[in-house]
């Protein structure tokens, strides 16, 4: 029993394999490694490294087990760490190029008139047990409610409601130098990817969030809506998104903001205590048309809580949305809750490996951001019966491309040669008579002139 346990799990470890390689040759993952400078100037291929942290969740093994003990691997642990720590890796650009290449696959399958979202979170990158990671600091849990040691981990997705694809992230440690534990260490050129980042570590959200969003509009991505939970949703940084993508996100019950309503610069309780409600239990309780800071317009509506006796409020800088279209666009932001804990739980973005080079801790969580891009490229080609490669649409062009005439042809021909095996046939008459069929059809078609009057075509 043991015995046929092993040979399964292991032809189920080659499937697996068969899988990812299939992904890395479509998408030409080893190219673009390359042009986003992940490279090595000797010793075995960035590629084959690639592959082998790639695949350690999806056959059970962890960075120590699958990487710096495993004999049967033909490079050493060292070749691995060096591989994670280069300076000069531009792992965000590898994310967003791998991430652009699925979209666009995907893309390619959806309704242009289907809503695509941009999602944004941050979720805690827990190293408690950490004590000299590279810019390791004490943030904020809102989860448990507590400070913890690690780091936050500001993400963007983006999604069609089936599909949810991590784009960009950026690992955020404490702006204020006395909770950081540990500064850089680590001596660089300030040109390069790593260095950047690190200076990014260190800039509030909300600005690192703007440019984020930018970058990937620029890149190509085409999204509707950008939905943000309360935390993100403050009037500075929704009147700055706005200029680039209409937002629709959870806003905080807290008197320390205030909008402008009839005149007033009121905060939210005293806007709904002012604001008349629907009677019952009707989900939708009142909404409103307010301004924020710098003249823009948005639209509140408040939601009935299902947990307790309260209420929820939303904001939409699209005024010409419905009260029902709001709740329901918001209702997609749980898809980065859903990527969140599949990273976290299925394919070890913190337990996997314990590094403490920041640029490392970027390269091991842009490797398990592509991990999900994989999966949701799996699981739509084997639930869309539309994405059965490339077959699919040859078969479209064929059918567009080929027309009425050049269909009738083909049967004429085939008609022919069934005629040649019925033993008595007239060739020269069978070809005037097929002539003059397609003649007519093409003069029907319009790429002959018309017959004159009288003709007996």
């Amino acid at each position: 029993m043991e015995h046929n346990n092993s040979d399964s799990e292991t032809q189920a470890n080659i499937q697996i394999l068969g899988k990812i390689d299939d992904f890395f040759n479509t998408f030409n993952i080893a190219t673009t490694l390359h042009r986003c400078g992940v490279r090595k100037r000797h010793g075995h291929s960035v590629r084959s490294l690639m592959m082998a942290i790639f695949t350690l969740p999806f056959v059970n093994k962890n960075f120590f087990r699958g990487i710096v003990i495993n004999d049967n691997l033909t490079f050493g642990k060292d070749a691995a760490y060096d591989f994670l720590k280069g300076c000069n890796s531009n792992w965000r650009r590898l994310l967003l190029t791998i991430g652009i290449k699925i979209y666009s696959f995907l893309n390619r399958l959806t309704d242009e008139t289907r809503e695509s979202f941009l999602i944004v979170d941050d979720s805690p990158y827990d190293r408690s047990r950490s004590k000299s990671v590279e810019l390791l600091s004490r943030v904020w849990d809102h989860s448990n409610g507590r400070f913890i040691k690690g780091f936050r981990m500001l993400t963007i997705c983006w999604s069609d409601g089936t599909s949810c694809l991590p784009l960009d992230f950026s690992l955020l440690s404490s702006t204020d130098a006395k909770k950081r534990l540990c500064e850089n260490r680590k001596s660089m050129d300030k040109i390069c990817c790593a260095w950047k980042r690190r200076q990014e570590a260190t800039i509030k959200a909300p600005e690192n969030l703007e440019t984020m969003v930018k970058r990937i509009l620029a890149a190509g991505v085409q999204a509707k809506y950008l939905l943000m939970d309360s935390w993100f949703t403050m009037p500075a940084t929704i009147t700055a998104l706005s200029k680039d993508i209409d937002v629709i996100g959870m806003v905080k019950k807290t008197s320390k903001i205030h909008y402008e309503y009839n005149g007033h610069q009121i905060d939210l309780k005293a806007i709904y205590r002012k604001l008349k409600k629907r009677r019952g239990r009707a989900k939708i309780l009142a909404s409103v048309i307010i301004t924020l800071k710098g003249g823009l317009p948005a639209k509140l509506v408040f939601v009935r809580d299902r947990r307790k006796k309260d209420w929820l409020a939303l904001i939409s800088t699209n005024l010409e949305l419905s009260n029902e279209d709001i709740v329901r666009i918001y209702g997609k932001r749980w898809d980065i809750e859903v990527f969140f804990k599949m990273a976290k739980q299925h394919l070890k973005l913190v337990k996997e490996i314990q590094c403490r080079d920041y640029d490392a801790l970027v390269a091991h969580t842009s490797i398990v951001f592509m991990r999900y891009i994989f999966l949701a490229y799996q699981n739509r080609i084997t639930t869309d019966n539309r994405t059965f490669g490339e077959l699919f649409y040859a078969c479209c062009d064929e059918i567009s491309d080929i027309s009425f005439v050049e269909s009738l042809y083909r049967i004429m021909t085939l008609a022919g040669n069934r005629l040649k095996t019925l033993g008595s046939y007239c060739e020269k008459t069978a070809t005037a008579f097929f002539d003059a069929i397609m003649e007519t059809a093409l003069q029907c078609a319009g790429l002959l002139e018309k017959p004159k009057l009288g003709s007996n075509f």
